[in-house]
């Protein structure tokens, strides 16, 4: 995949600037529905996932449907890891492991999706700083180039169907914020379908700062000047294939077909113009938890069951019949549940590819010199991200944006908000009075009101009359039950839909 270089030099972008405004006129009409504002007919059919049905391989008709009881456990067990995040992932990772590749709840995928990557740590740390990039006008290098990018990206989808949408507009912001918070890398095509994945399941500054984290710890290096850190998991690949399929190894090296002839766009893209689309979902819920492991694993799996046997060769002698092979992988390949077992089962470690990584960097060295840009380290998933930047509970506190009021406790605080000037008065009379007392008396006194203070504190047992509690609790103190439904009414935070 090309890098842009470039833009035209444009101060603004005078195009999308009328989108802008013509969004705005949408935005007049009160009873404008989203699907108007984004250009849909309130006639046109979309699956569940957003793209219109039949459009390409992302509406996906295979994909499979969980039982409603089976989802609702589920969601269940992921708001009680969502709101113990720190416990579940100093001890029970593996379980947290073997629920990401179930699957994550689509209501709470996200969420997830940014506690996994530790963009929800990177946003509570950085307050603000999104709003500060979003309102600065941008590099004139990227922006045109990032608003000619806006309409490729998943044009079957009701978000990104109509020039000036609100998902276009996102993806604007999103992009430009980011040229802004890495000036020295800047923009990269590739960069704009994982934003548009990102938008399409949280607000604008989330997909930010989920980007950051993509980009900055799960692929460090994939989208800066040269390709250099792709080229090299291209051999990395290379050579685990060599262990996972002899067969396919010969014949790309037989017809001299080099990694980055074909899995650029997968890498890069983290397969997400690749699969269908439920299928894209189910890698992505194990590439936030695992790392890049997984789309080491997809890629192997990929071409091990297109290349890996000696009669599915037979028809493909050739580099030009060899590459049409891979641009057109079989379907059933390509199903979720095919694709995740296959996945799951494939035995290569970080380690494996760590001590490839070496061993790939002293030969890339050996023949082509230092690498030009020196990318961080990456993280290898959730918990590695989690043990190099320990968060702090108030990072990880969940902030719904529903919160049901008690009537019956709201009532109770504002009784007692209405007697509190009554209350002053009191007390101010009390210690003018305090003063003509002796020292007897005082102390009598303060004893009273250490045994008042004290029963006030004590909770009322049933049948003794409301709580004093605070009407607006923590959501840690919410009950369960509950908390389940503020959560999963919170479209703010479980889908940006």
């Amino acid at each position: 995949m090309a890098r842009i270089q470039q833009g035209n030099g444009l101060s603004e972008s005078k195009s999308f600037k009328g989108t802008t405004e013509s969004l705005a006129k949408h935005e007049d009409n009160s009873f404008g529905s989203d699907s108007d504002v984004n250009g849909i007919d309130n006639e046109v059919q979309t699956d569940k996932y957003g793209f219109i049905e039949g459009a390409q391989q992302y509406s996906s008709n295979s994909a499979e449907d969980i039982p409603p009881e089976i989802l609702r456990q589920r969601e269940a067990k992921w708001l009680d890891m969502l709101n113990n995040w720190d416990k579940w992932m100093a001890k029970k990772h593996k379980k947290m492991k073997v629920r990401c590749q179930k699957g994550i709840p689509p209501s709470l995928r996200g969420r997830a999706w940014l506690y996994l990557s530790g963009g929800k740590v990177k946003r509570e740390q950085n307050p603000g700083k999104f709003q500060e990039l979003d309102s600065q006008p941008g590099d004139p290098r990227w922006l045109d180039v990032i608003e000619k990018d806006l309409h490729r990206q998943f044009p079957f989808h009701e978000m990104f169907v109509a020039r000036g949408g609100h998902g276009q507009q996102d993806l604007f912001r999103v992009l430009k914020a980011y040229t802004l918070h890495r000036p020295e890398e800047g923009y990269c095509q590739a960069q704009a379908p994982i934003a548009a994945v990102l938008l399409m399941h949280m607000p604008a500054e989330d997909a930010f700062w989920g980007l950051v984290q993509i980009c900055e710890k799960y692929l460090p290096g994939y989208y800066s000047a040269g390709l250099e850190a792709i080229q090299l998991d291209g051999e990395i690949q290379f050579a685990l294939l060599k262990r996972v399929s002899p067969v396919a190894h010969r014949h790309l090296k037989k017809h001299k077909i080099e990694p980055i002839l074909y899995m650029t766009e997968w890498f890069m893209c983290a397969f997400s113009r690749t699969l269908p689309w439920a299928s894209v979902l189910r890698v992505w819920d194990m590439f936030f938890c695992e790392g890049v492991k997984i789309i080491f694993r997809v890629g192997l799996v990929l071409l091990k069951c297109m290349l890996g046997t000696p009669e599915k060769l037979k028809a493909y002698e050739g580099q030009y019949e060899s590459m049409e092979l891979l641009r057109h992988i079989e379907p059933r390949y390509m199903h979720e549940t095919f694709l995740v077992n296959e996945v799951v089962e494939l035995p290569v470690s970080e380690r494996d590819i760590e001590k490839e990584h070496l061993a790939q960097l002293r030969r890339w060295k050996e023949t082509r010199g230092e690498l030009h840009c020196k990318s961080p380290p990456r993280m290898h998933g959730a918990r590695a991200i989690m043990t190099a930047e320990p968060p702090s509970r108030q990072d990880l506190r969940q902030n719904p944006t529903i919160i049901v009021e008690s009537p019956v406790a709201t009532a109770t605080t504002t009784g007692n908000e209405g007697g509190r000037g009554s209350s002053a008065e009191d007390e101010k009379g009390k210690n003018i009075k305090r003063k003509k007392k002796t020292g007897k008396e005082e102390k009598k006194e303060d004893k009273e009101k250490e045994k008042e203070q004290t029963a006030d504190t004590v909770p009322p047992q049933p049948g003794e009359g409301p709580s004093p509690y605070p009407a607006l609790a923590e959501p840690e103190d919410i009950p369960s039950a509950l908390g389940s439904l503020q959560s999963l009414s919170s479209a703010e935070h479980d889908t940006y839909l």
